[in-house]
């Protein structure tokens, strides 16, 4: 009895409805998720493009063709060889990176964007790269790449693609060209070290010169500040002698102005004529002396006595004429005059 109840319900014509309807909503009801699209086909030709949210199709009739992502997408490029402008073979790969502007281009523009885009991709690279030299490529990475990005742009737009940017990850020489290179900045190191040593030793050159200048300088200097010292001191020395004589001629003017003075000036010139006949009588193998004189006693016994015929005269004329110096006549008129 429950067996035959179930079947019963099974085979009820509203049970059946209610399936084929919940059948038909859930073909006909298409949730796109964001930045995605729909390409939708009718019988086999293209009905339109689904953007995100929520859309309808009609079941059996419509289909999802395509579904493209509208988000930026990365693909590496492999490596493949290229030849610069200077006939040297180069291993290069990259990143190149896209997105998908027009889903419908894309998707019967072409079989297989993703593949058309990355082999457009290395045909550009190498073509670009066969008008660079060698050293350019190192250089000038930025503008390879942007060069590249503008080529690739110009043929992608009827797949309605658009290449934002590519980027060279390696470019690598043959083995020979890395050794000719890496000798080549090897040398260039090595010139740059001379180079700087160079540059110290003229700079110690040029300190050393001028340190020798300037102690030459200060030398001078020295030397002329020690010539002026003398100069100004030998100058006051002779300004202080001159001073000393002009005052101890004064004095011994003063001095002789009297008698006594008179005496000792008389005393003094007898005693230099002595010492002068003595200095003549040690100098000379042949002395003359008057009759008289013939031993140094009586020398000095006719000294005395002119001494004394002088300060005779010398004081009856001071007391006569008390002004007037004595002439010295009596020097000359003694036994040595003449």
């Amino acid at each position: 009895m429950y067996l035959e109840d179930m079947l019963g319900f099974i085979f009820q014509p509203t049970i059946w409805l209610f399936i084929f309807v919940v059948v038909v909503l859930r073909a006909s009801i298409k949730f796109v998720p964001h930045n995605r699209t729909y390409v939708i086909e009718r019988f086999g030709k293209f009905k339109g493009v689904q953007e995100a949210g929520l859309n309808f199709i009609i079941p059996f009739l419509d289909k999802v063709s395509a579904d493209r992502s509208l988000k930026e997408q990365a693909v590496d490029v492999e490596g493949q060889s290229a030849i610069t402008r200077d006939n040297i073979s180069l291993t290069v790969d990259g990143v190149l990176y896209f997105r998908v502007l027009d889903p419908y281009k894309a998707t019967y523009g072409v079989d297989n964007y993703v593949f058309a885009v990355t082999q457009l991709a290395q045909t550009t690279m190498r073509s670009e790269l066969g008008k660079m030299e060698l050293d350019k490529t190192f250089e000038e990475r930025d503008v390879l790449n942007t060069n590249i990005v503008a080529a690739i742009n110009q043929a992608s737009a009827a797949w309605g693609v658009q290449v934002l940017r590519y980027e060279i990850k390696d470019i690598v020489p043959p083995q020979s060209v890395m050794q000719a290179m890496e000798a080549q900045m090897k040398a260039e190191r090595v010139k740059r070290a001379q180079i700087l040593e160079s540059e110290g030793d003229r700079q110690a050159a040029i300190n050393r010169a001028e340190g020798e200048k300037a102690s030459v300088v200060l030398a001078a200097e020295a030397e002329k500040e020690k010539q002026v010292l003398r100069a100004e001191g030998e100058a006051k020395a002779l300004v202080a002698v001159a001073d000393a004589q002009a005052k101890a001629l004064v004095t011994v003017g003063k001095a002789a102005d009297t008698p006594a003075g008179q005496k000792a000036v008389q005393l003094e010139r007898a005693t230099k004529a002595i010492h002068a006949k003595e200095m003549i009588a040690k100098h000379s193998s042949l002395v003359l002396l008057p009759d008289s004189a013939t031993d140094a006693a009586s020398v000095v016994t006719q000294a005395m006595a002119i001494i004394q015929k002088i300060s005779t005269i010398n004081a009856s004329t001071m007391a006569t004429k008390p002004q007037t110096e004595p002439t010295g006549d009596s020097e000359s008129s003694g036994p040595w005059g003449g």
